[in-house]
């Protein structure tokens, strides 16, 4: 491992200190499940993107394909977002802008990378998402666990469980100042989003008619709270369509980090007659 390159990228920010922070091996193909783990959990980011060969039948252009596994501090997950992202602007930068394929333990993600003023944007494609209600024994310790009252809740946003790539609990806070005053039961809600097959909770504010602000809890990585959550926006992004908060066909920006001191935006792009979810943002090398 000693000999293993390991990258740090931070996603949907173009300053090192805001966004995401995420770990990339672009060459994993000596490291086993454990020393993968191992070297997530000594970065201490949410996520870290190890990438080996494609799976034989997968397409893409040659060279620009991969097999993609994402794990936090503490175990494998089956997809991130700014994981991602961070990866295509790490591969844009050694083999140029164009189109990626990535075969995730989620399903197979295209991802764009272009060259947008001098700095690259990478736009990842969510496979197939759907929602699905959370029984109100569910919820109702989630939000013990949060510590919020049930009117702390915005009623325009019904409590769901949304996925496109990984499972979201999304909540949509009353207020801003709400949103802003997140002090959870660690352990409480890591036991609830395990028994659920959570990733995070998406705690949601509505600044505009496609603005909102975000938050997201993430005990179960080892991970008070993620700064920017792409997979998080692109299940949101299926949510608030399926639900008609938005058009079928709508830009969304989404600004999180802010409240922890490490600002992000995330673009969620939604098609008419496309049920995938597209997330798009920039990335930068820590040094």
């Amino acid at each position: 491992m000693t000999d293993t390159e390991v990258l740090r990228y931070t996603a949907f920010s173009g300053d090192p200190n805001g966004g995401n922070p995420a770990g990339v091996v672009l060459d994993a193909s000596g490291l086993d499940d454990a020393a993968m783990l191992e070297i997530a959990a000594g970065l201490g980011y949410s996520e870290t993107a190890f990438l080996t060969a494609p799976p034989e039948g997968l397409g893409g252009q040659e060279g620009r394909s991969f097999t993609t596994r994402y794990f936090s501090p503490k175990a494998e997950v089956p997809f991130c977002g700014h994981a991602t992202i961070a990866t295509a602007v790490a591969l844009g930068e050694r083999i140029g802008p164009g189109e990626l394929l990535l075969a995730t333990p989620a399903g197979t993600v295209p991802v764009s990378v272009t060259a947008e003023d001098g700095r690259l944007r990478a736009t990842l494609t969510s496979v197939e998402p759907h929602t699905e209600e959370i029984g109100d024994a569910d919820l109702t310790e989630a939000l013990a666990a949060l510590d919020w009252p049930r009117d702390d809740l915005d009623p325009a946003f019904p409590p769901r469980i949304a996925y496109a790539g990984a499972r979201h609990l999304v909540l949509g806070a009353a207020t801003r100042a709400r949103l802003a005053d997140l002090d959870y039961d660690f352990a409480r809600l890591e036991a609830l989003m395990h028994r659920l097959d959570l990733t995070t909770v998406q705690l949601v504010h509505r600044a505009g008619p496609a603005e909102f602000h975000v938050r997201d809890p993430f005990p179960v990585g080892g991970v008070v709270e993620d700064p920017a959550t792409g997979a998080a926006a692109a299940a949101f992004g299926a949510y608030a369509r399926e639900l008609g908060l938005v058009p079928a066909g709508a830009e969304l920006t989404l600004h999180q980090g802010a409240d922890m001191g490490r600002p992000g935006v995330l673009t969620v792009e939604l098609r008419e007659g496309d049920a995938r979810v597209r997330v798009s943002g920039t990335a930068v090398s820590i040094t």
